[in-house]
């Protein structure tokens, strides 16, 4: 249960106002969790655009599923998600993942999700190729479980909102967003893509369109620069 903090007043008051700007953003978009979890691991370095055209090559292709995919080797799965670029890399990293699935739990996505956070994230984290952003992604919203996905629009936002410092790495940003906010899973799903809008949107490495974003109206700063990890 989140601690009731000047944090947590803040917090709750910026998602107020990108939700009054925005509206909910209903995410992730995906047909079902298996796809979910495909877009988390593919949309790495990239944009959802390319993640959508390696989805669809898959589905166009009869493989969406944990048995079809894992059937695949790695070079035939690389060129279905061509799109994504680091095809290769992304390949090996999403057989690992239907590895996983596959080996230890038969196949049985639903299984496999339908657990303890904790322990969810200790067995995703021990997938090669799977780090923390990817991981709490899958977990957010392809179980529906409550965690915190942190990225570079996050700890930017943050950064510049004086929430935490640019030394803060990902489970200390982490912990500022669970600690200070209810533990509901809908309400972090939604609070990371409002945050991941205003990022795109307004709050940019440089020269950030303050002046028109939501958050305006809340202590910060434009000089402090969250580039990547």
């Amino acid at each position: 249960m989140a601690r009731m903090t000047r944090t947590s007043d803040t917090l709750t008051a910026m998602y107020d106002a990108m939700v009054q700007r925005f509206g909910r953003q209903d995410w992730w978009p995906g047909d079902g969790p298996l796809e979910v979890c495909v877009g988390a691991i593919l949309t790495q370095n990239t944009n959802w655009t390319n993640v959508q055209k390696a989805i669809a090559n898959l589905k166009a292709a009869g493989v969406m599923g944990v048995a079809a995919m894992d059937g695949l080797d790695v070079a035939s799965l690389a060129e279905l998600i061509r799109p994504a670029g680091y095809y290769n890399r992304k390949a090996s990293r999403l057989k690992n993942f239907l590895r996983a699935v596959a080996a230890e739990w038969g196949g049985d996505l639903a299984a496999f999700l339908d657990r303890p956070v904790p322990a969810l994230r200790e067995d995703l984290l021990a997938i090669n190729g799977i780090g923390r952003e990817t991981a709490d992604s899958i977990i957010l919203y392809a179980a529906g479980k409550p965690t915190f996905v942190v990225d570079a629009y996050t700890a930017r936002i943050g950064v510049r909102h004086r929430l935490f410092d640019a030394e803060s790495d990902y489970d200390a940003i982490k912990e500022v967003f669970e600690s200070a906010l209810p533990d509901r899973a809908e309400l972090f799903n939604d609070y990371h893509a409002q945050l991941v809008t205003v990022g795109k949107t307004f709050c940019r490495p440089r020269n950030p369109k303050c002046d028109a974003c939501p958050l305006n109206a809340f202590p910060h700063d434009v000089e402090d620069v969250w580039e990547e990890w």
